[in-house]
């Protein structure tokens, strides 16, 4: 009964979406909030509801193993500790989707429910356009990926998740990334809906600002966790492997950095109308060719979910549908948007845009070594795009990037000078060289490691010298939302260029009682042990890891076999110091007794993840800034509305 009833909720949504689209639309053509148009912010706080039913029920289905419904027998298992029960709903293709599509509902309520700065038109176009990209989502799950559907004869018991999905960290890491994704599709909206009524201002930059904020944050982390979990759970020793799928997540992120500064400046300048516009429908454009990529079946990954070719046309349908209609939307509008305030190359709008130029210009790099060889596959010709391409083009455009990141928030607004600010390039220029120089010391340091590790030394001091001279306690915290920011990201490449230059590994095979060394590490294989988990069994590798002759710590990786589906996974060790880890994962045995270890020292790779959460702790402070800011305008506002009401009834 639970299914059948969140089966319906999601009809009923869909019902909502088409009248929150017909009467956003009507409120655009009428330009006043009366008849059915004053309906689309009930549609949207009522079809939000409906879709968080819709999700809820699917959750409680997947707690109680109910083995009629047909994805739960698919993608779950009555042996399975409860938290991956639940992740199981939405690891997958139809739970993921409805998550997606509940996401959307609910930032469509929020929208109607507490957004009043905007004119009552450009509410009425942007919550229309909100519907309209709902109603192909609701269409997508009702007609072809149905979460709820039943078995004819219930399951004896479910076929289980994938093992290397039954982690905390993917627990987690996909709902985040569509929290992000979902941010993106509601600063599209916005975008659309100032494109449709012609008011690209900075209210509607303030309005949509939140938003992108938000959705940064959340991507940023999303990133971050699915690059650790990929690190300790698949056992080969890396943080990114420019894997087609980990770029479907990168390019939206990239587009939502260069978004954010974009509408950032847009808000506060009234500057870079039309890069905000474009940049709105790039950043959602990503996001949508990631789901295809995900979604389609071209791609085989572990984050992939295989489906059939014709849901893959689908979602290429709605990707066309929605990207193509923006691009020929912001193609026909985009002489009618004014140019806003104007400003020279040097100032802090021209290092943004120079950013935003960068920026635009890895994705493009990313773009097309993530579709490339799915276009030759299809003539039949095979072809491998990975680091040796993405990794030295990018930097083609990222090292000069972030050079003036560490320049740009030194600049003033509008217009300003290099010679006002020589002694910061002359402090950050030296850092540069003498970084260069104490790294090019060490033996076998690669030229891109070398410029990575000085320019983030350089980047981290530079990100602090926008606080010279202030107030501290008086700085606005978004400006130390900004500082945190740039600082994470020095810190994540430093970790990176750290990890590439002086990472060390170790193939051994070892009889119990053997010892391997491994950069400071001496590692010893102690025992041998059989272990059981609740759907698993293992073998376990007890070992004995000494750092530079200190006192020996003990670490056990396994070898895992899940029963439910039967696969065979490696669970690695991390052993942590200040200056980076050991990376233990435990082999088969061997045909003379031995037993197979793979080991890497990785020193200051945490640094990446980091760097990381600092970022992301940047966004949220920037946003706890501009919310009380906002706060601020418009309790000052109401007081000059009650004073100008008390005047006039004294006249």
């Amino acid at each position: 009964m639970i299914a059948e009833l969140g089966h319906a909720a999601l009809w009923m949504a869909a019902a909502l979406a088409v009248l929150q689209l017909v009467a956003g639309a009507l409120g655009i053509r009428d330009g006043e909030d009366e008849g059915i148009a004053i309906l689309s912010r009930p549609a949207a706080i009522l079809q939000g509801g409906l879709a968080a039913f819709a999700f809820a029920a699917l959750l409680w289905v997947f707690a109680i193993t109910d083995l009629s419904v047909k994805l739960v027998a698919a993608n779950s298992h009555s042996m399975k500790p409860m938290i991956f029960k639940l992740s199981g709903a939405w690891g997958n293709h139809e739970g993921s989707m409805l998550l997606w599509v509940t996401v959307m509902a609910l930032a469509g309520a929020l929208i109607a429910a507490v957004e009043r700065r905007l004119p009552e038109r450009t509410m009425q176009a942007t919550l229309a356009a909100q519907g309209f990209v709902a109603l192909g989502f609701y269409a997508f799950l009702l007609l072809s990926s149905n979460p709820f559907e039943r078995l004819p004869i219930p399951a004896a018991e479910g076929q289980g998740l994938n093992p290397l999905l039954q982690d905390i960290g993917l627990a987690f890491h996909p709902p985040t990334l569509y929290f992000g994704y979902v941010g993106l599709s509601v600063a599209f909206s916005f975008a659309v809906g100032a494109m449709l009524t012609r008011s690209v201002t900075p209210d509607f930059a303030r309005a949509m600002r939140p938003w992108v904020l938000g959705a940064w944050v959340l991507l940023t982390l999303g990133i971050t966790a699915g690059s650790y979990w990929a690190y300790y759970e698949l056992g080969w020793g890396g943080w990114w492997f420019w894997d087609p799928v980990e770029n479907a997540s990168l390019m939206p992120w990239l587009a939502a950095t260069a978004l954010l500064h974009s509408v950032s400046v847009l808000a506060s300048r009234d500057a870079l109308r039309v890069w905000t516009i474009m940049l709105g429908v790039i950043a959602f454009s990503m996001s949508m060719l990631g789901t295809f990529l995900v979604r389609s079946g071209v791609l085989t990954s572990v984050h992939a979910f295989a489906v059939d070719p014709e849901r893959g046309s689908f979602i290429l349908a709605l990707l066309a549908i929605y990207i193509g209609g923006a691009l020929l939307l912001f193609a026909l509008r985009a002489n009618s948007i004014s140019e806003g305030e104007r400003f020279s190359v040097a100032s802090r709008e021209g290092a943004l845009v120079f950013n935003n130029v960068m920026l635009s210009a890895i994705l493009a790099v990313v773009l097309l070594g993530t579709l490339y060889p799915l276009l030759t596959e299809a003539f039949d010709v095979r072809v491998s795009v990975g680091p040796p391409y993405f990794n030295p083009v990018s930097a083609i455009f990222a090292l000069p990037m972030l050079a003036v990141m560490a320049v740009g928030p030194l600049l003033r607004w509008r217009r300003d000078s290099f010679g006002r600010i020589s002694k910061e390039l002359a402090l950050i220029a030296a850092i540069i060289v003498a970084g260069l120089i104490f790294f090019a010391l060490f033996e076998g340091v690669a030229i891109l490691p070398l410029l990575g590790l000085a320019l983030a030394i350089a980047l981290g001091v530079a990100s602090f010298l926008p606080l010279r001279g202030r107030n501290l306690r008086r700085l606005p915290v978004s400006v130390w939302g900004m500082v945190m920011a740039h600082f994470g990201i020095a810190v994540a490449l430093f970790g990176m260029a750290s990890e590439s230059a002086f990472s060390s590994e170790k193939l051994a095979a070892l009889e119990v009682g053997q010892s391997t060394q491994v950069g400071p590490w001496e590692v010893t294989l102690d025992g041998i042990e059989p272990v059981a988990g609740p759907n698993w069994t293992a073998i376990e590798g007890r070992m004995l890891a000494s750092y530079k002759g200190g006192e020996p710590s003990e670490i056990a990786p396994q070898s895992r076999n899940f029963w439910a589906p039967p696969q065979q996974t490696t669970e690695s060790v991390l052993l942590t110091r200040w200056n980076g880890q050991l990376y233990a994962v435990m082999g088969s045995e061997a045909d003379d007794g031995r037993w197979q270890l793979r080991l890497w020292w990785k020193p200051f790779v945490t640094l990446i993840w980091y760097g990381g959460v600092l970022m992301a702790l940047g966004g949220v402070l920037a946003i706890i800034g501009r919310v009380r800011r906002d706060l601020k305008r418009r309790s000052i506002r109401r007081k000059i509305e009650v004073r100008r009401a008390d005047m006039e009834e004294l006249r």
